[in-house]
């Protein structure tokens, strides 16, 4: 016969179970609150050595305790700030140095870097050649290929470097800064390419496009208050497409012949016009001197005139006279001279007529041969030598 069936079991009467009185549930019975407190300090007894009773649980809580507050010490470098959030809301910043929160789960801290300098390559990606062992450059067309203002098409590969301005914008008013940032900038540099021509593009205008994607890219950040500061903007390469760029060094190098020879052209002619000025300068200056000359002796003329004038109305006869023969003097001064007088009569040298009434004899040249003097004289000298 089973047990079961037994009114009081194989141990007792009534309705018992199997290992001990009481009465039996087809259930499963709850367990023993008691029990469980008595187990735990058992075990707790046998984990730590020896027997310290209630006074070893409070030490061994307040060491917990002690340490979790401990847990709330953290550093921050000193190219970081600490951003203290409690509950995940937050609080307030924290400067460099050794500082103090609330330990977790209570406050927790992010330590961003603020003063590092990121870089962000657009059009470009580094990569690592594993047969060579060295990093090379990659072109992102999808990124550099960009319309220019006269709708050519441009390459343009550029790096923006940023940092953090701001932690608790940076960290909680931006879902993605980096993808962020990379988006503007790529933006920016598209809109300040589409404004712009092609030929400066290639050529003198990179500092200004630069200057002008940063200043559109910090605007619109700001507007997005994503505490971030963009310190630079550098383009790495600005070319044609690679279908075209033949043709466009082609007109580079035309463009260059063609500024070459205005340049020359330029420089002829700051030759040319200064001396040409400096004639034209010298030339009427000359005849500016020779009206002033000019003027000047008419003047004297005509004041010299005016005196002779004055002597002449106060005795006329004789002021002809010696006018008269004043300029007799001067114009036969130098003249050699004969003089016959009325009768016919040649008056020779040495006041001796000679000659005929009427006639006209020669006369010896005396005045050639007193010029002539001095050659025979010095023949004579050599002679007597």
């Amino acid at each position: 016969m089973s047990w079961k069936n037994q009114s009081g079991g194989p141990w007792g009467n009534g309705p018992r179970g199997p290992w001990g009185s009481g009465p039996s549930s087809s259930g499963p019975t709850p367990p023993d609150l008691e029990d469980l407190i008595r187990r735990s300090q058992d075990r707790l007894r046998t984990m730590i050595p020896g027997s310290f009773g209630a006074k070893g649980i409070i030490l061994v809580v307040a060491l917990v305790v002690a340490g979790w507050f401990l847990s709330g010490f953290y550093r921050v470098q000193p190219d970081e700030q600490g951003a203290v959030l409690r509950f995940g809301k937050f609080v307030g910043v924290t400067q460099p140095g050794l500082n103090y929160h609330w330990p977790y789960p209570i406050e927790t801290v992010l330590t961003p870097r603020v003063t590092f300098v990121n870089r962000i390559d657009i059009g470009m990606r580094t990569g690592e050649d594993t047969r060579r062992g060295t990093s090379v450059m990659r072109d992102v067309p999808e990124e550099s290929l960009m319309l220019t203002g006269d709708e050519n098409i441009v390459d343009v590969d550029f790096a923006v470097f940023w940092r953090i301005s701001n932690a608790e914008q940076y960290l909680f008013n931006v879902q993605n800064p980096e993808g962020t940032i990379k988006a503007v900038a790529e933006s920016a540099m598209r809109e300040v390419i589409g404004r712009t021509n092609i030929q400066p593009i290639l050529t003198g205008a990179r500092q200004g496009i630069e200057t002008g994607v940063q200043e559109l890219m910090q605007s619109v950040l700001n507007s997005y208050k994503a505490g971030v500061e963009v310190t630079q903007v550098q383009m790495q390469k600005v070319d044609p497409p690679s279908q075209v760029i033949d043709a466009f060094r082609d007109v580079q190098a035309a463009r260059a012949d063609a500024e070459r020879s205005q340049n020359e052209a330029q420089t002829y002619a700051n030759r040319v016009l200064p001396e040409a000025r400096g004639e034209a300068s010298r030339i009427e200056n000359a005849a500016q001197g020779y009206r002033e000359r000019t003027v000047v002796e008419a003047r004297g003329q005509a004041a010299r005139f005016l005196k002779i004038y004055d002597e002449y109305q106060k005795a006329k006869v004789v002021t002809r006279e010696r006018m008269y023969l004043e300029t007799m003097e001067r114009v036969l001064g130098g003249v050699d001279k004969v003089i016959v007088d009325s009768a016919g009569t040649r008056q020779g040298p040495g006041g001796v007529s000679a000659g005929g009434p009427g006639g006209v004899v020669p006369v010896l040249p005396l005045n050639d041969l007193l010029r002539r003097q001095p050659a025979p004289a010095a023949q004579t000298q050599g002679a007597t030598r």
